[in-house]
């Protein structure tokens, strides 16, 4: 397996990226981040992509590259499209980003990514078991990991409860939307966590996001089964995860 790789985090208002020492879970790079291009277009987030890479110089070459999308991605197809162009849903995307980049990549959803990274480097590191890592903002993302197993593509933001679709009740969105008090919108991360629970019985649950900075004003709020716990790996957990997964696939590098 390559201890060196590329880790791409493709978002709806910023394309970041550093190379990663896989083993440790360090950025040996800077951090580079340029902003999602207006529209999201297919072949604009490509080039974009592409100028990260370059940015990263020549410590970047000829490693795995491993890049994070926010879309269901089967076969290499985005099958859906949350804060980009809906010309992405059923798209030939990781061809786009193949050709355009002139290397083959690992191409994973940025849950998905996120939670594989904080159950190798950081607040799932040796948990044994479900872990169920959530990310609350524009929507709630999630991930499945099994024993240190990926469980692709779970979107169980988008669960109906009390005939909704409960991320636009539950998101941090929807509480900046509604103007909800912390106290009210435990209130509703209780309904939904409490749902996610009598489905799957977690081990771990871990809170990702930009409010898990506050984690301290809402988790306490929350009574659950299984331990909940805030994530570890903040803003770069797309990039570690991605660029760990390319690692994996690509063991010649």
């Amino acid at each position: 397996m390559a201890t060196h790789a590329v880790g791409i985090d493709i978002g709806g208002t910023g394309i970041k990226g550093a190379v990663v020492d896989v083993e440790s879970g360090e950025l040996i790079t800077e951090r580079v981040k340029q902003p999602t291009p207006k529209g999201g277009e297919p072949e604009a987030i490509a080039e974009v992509t592409k100028q990260v890479v370059e940015e990263l110089g020549e410590q970047a070459k000829g490693l795995p590259v491993g890049i994070d999308f926010p879309a269901a991605i089967m076969d290499g197809k985005t099958l859906s499209a949350a804060n980009v162009s809906k010309k992405w849903i059923g798209f030939e995307a990781e061809k786009l980003f193949e050709k355009t980049l002139g290397t083959s990549i690992h191409f994973v959803n940025d849950a998905d990514a996120a939670g594989y990274a904080e159950a190798r480097y950081g607040a799932a590191k040796g948990v044994h078991g479900l872990v169920i890592m959530t990310t609350l903002g524009t929507g709630i993302g999630t991930a499945l990991i099994n024993d240190g197993v990926l469980i692709v593509n779970a979107e169980l933001g988008h669960l109906e409860i009390d005939g909704k679709d409960y991320e636009s009740k539950a998101s941090f969105a929807a509480k900046e939307r509604d103007e909800l008090s912390w106290k009210h919108w435990a209130k509703r991360l209780q309904k939904y966590y409490s749902h996610l629970e009598a489905l799957l019985y977690p081990r771990l649950i871990i809170v990702g996001g930009g409010v898990s900075k506050q984690y301290e004003e809402f988790l306490p709020l929350l009574d659950l089964r299984a331990e909940i716990v805030p994530a570890k790996l903040r803003n770069n957990a797309g990039i570690l995860g991605a660029a760990a997964l390319a690692s994996e696939s690509h063991p010649d590098f």
